[in-house]
């Protein structure tokens, strides 16, 4: 197992009486019943998936579960309405009860706790490993913020020289590889060792979990325009979506399109990176990149063995640094910028002192001819230019004409 971020804040008493009912949220298989069992041990686990039980369990009164189930972690919650109910009645009623709802279906979950747990819990997303993570060897073990989050914690650029000079860097470069190439879904950290029993992993889950997931979520009845446009987004990911375009390759209305992308980013497997557009006086392109957010997903979705081309490295870093902004619950807001003259930034993230600008590259040599759109990218923006930085895979780091700093993508992520 791998320690996690996450078993820290679902674990403290800090948050109070909210605290008392924790809701976990996220895409299948991304450990969150591993994760509430290892960290609340004492906790009676129920699964929802179980028929019986949940007969069972409907003809509980408030006071029989607070009874019977004082505390417990209840598996697929959103699969039962009434459930949720109860858990409400018995939170009002006993101020000694506690309870984890875990969830993988964000709108259903959502909306039943809006209905009936609205000011009464606290939500968590739990999202497949992250670098600092899978570096970790047990549950328990510390681990370690990357140079991006100490950026984020400290808002201090940290002189450090190459990774080379780390002598942890071996390890780091393996796992970097590893993820660029697998992602970072748990159970690829586990007992899967050799490389096809990871495609393996990750083909059945692409057909058992996500395919399930869409259906179930959106009700459809013929799967293929939903598996075409899944396809051609993993294909594309990282680039610019034309909803109008979309519609045409697979044959539906431009609505349709958006409700299964939506259908997407609901089920964690995608997130879509909006334009930054606040600067009126500047023709901004105004089409949102998706970014496939797990890269062993994406590969397995398009069925690509080879390596990774320019936009799929794009959208394994940006996603990478999202999940580790999340992970640390940093309130930061997440972009890309493109003009109609040609300029492009591949991801903005803005907080309320100003904004870290980044561009990405995949080869291994960066020069200042690199660093041309981020020079003067303050003329834009309408918030100081906290950081500017170059991510690729040169080892070597360098400060680029522009007050641009160049970092090696492994380095600025572990």
């Amino acid at each position: 197992m791998k320690s996690r971020f996450l078993s820290n804040d679902i674990t403290k008493d800090r948050y109070g009486n909210y605290g008392r009912i924790i809701v976990l949220t996220g895409a299948r298989q991304t450990g969150k019943t591993t994760l509430a069992r290892e960290v609340m041990p004492n906790f009676s686990y129920i699964s929802i998936d179980d028929p019986v039980l949940v007969e069972h369990l409907k003809t509980l009164t408030a006071a029989q579960w607070s009874d019977l189930y004082p505390r417990a972690i209840l598996d697929e919650i959103q699969k039962e309405p009434l459930i949720i109910r109860s858990i409400k009645s018995v939170f009002d009623q006993f101020k000694k009860t506690k309870y984890v709802l875990l969830g993988s279906s964000q709108l259903l979950l959502m909306n039943r706790i809006r209905e009936s747990l609205a000011g009464r819990c606290l939500i968590f997303e739990l999202f497949p490993l992250t670098l600092p993570e899978i570096l970790t060897n047990s549950f328990n073990s510390h681990i370690e913020l990357s140079y991006f989050q100490n950026l984020l914690v400290t808002s201090n650029i940290m002189s450090e020289p190459s990774i080379l000079f780390n002598s942890k860097h071996p390890q780091r470069i393996a796992e970097f590889n590893t993820y660029l190439k697998f992602g970072g879904m748990p159970a690829l950290y586990g007992e899967l060792t050799d490389d096809n029993e990871k495609q393996v992993w990750l083909r059945n889950y692409v057909k058992t979990y996500l395919e399930r997931d869409i259906r179930e979520l959106a009700d459809i009845r013929n799967f293929e325009p939903f598996g075409k446009l899944l396809r051609i987004l993993s294909l594309n990911t990282g680039q610019l979506i034309n909803h109008s375009r979309l519609a045409a390759e697979i044959g539906v209305s431009s609505k349709t399109v958006q409700r299964f992308i939506e259908y997407m980013l609901i089920s964690y497997q995608i997130i879509s990176l909006p334009p930054w557009t606040r600067n009126y006086e500047k023709r901004l392109v105004k089409s949102p990149k998706i970014h496939f957010l797990d890269p062993g997903v994406m590969r397995a979705v398009s069925q690509k063995k080879d390596g990774l081309s320019g936009n799929e490295f794009e959208s394994a870093i940006v996603s990478e640094i999202y999940k580790q902004a999340k992970a640390i619950n940093a309130d930061l807001h997440f972009y890309h910028l493109r003009t109609f003259d040609g300029r492009e930034v591949d991801l903005i993230i803005e907080s309320s002192e100003g904004y870290i600008v980044i561009e990405i590259k995949q080869s291994k040599v960066v020069r200042n001819t690199d660093a041309k759109h981020l020079r003067d990218i303050e003329s834009i923006l309408d918030k100081p230019v906290l950081h500017k930085f170059i991510l690729s895979n040169d080892y070597a780091n360098k400060e680029l004409d522009g007050n641009v700093t160049a970092i090696s993508a492994v380095q600025f992520l572990t």
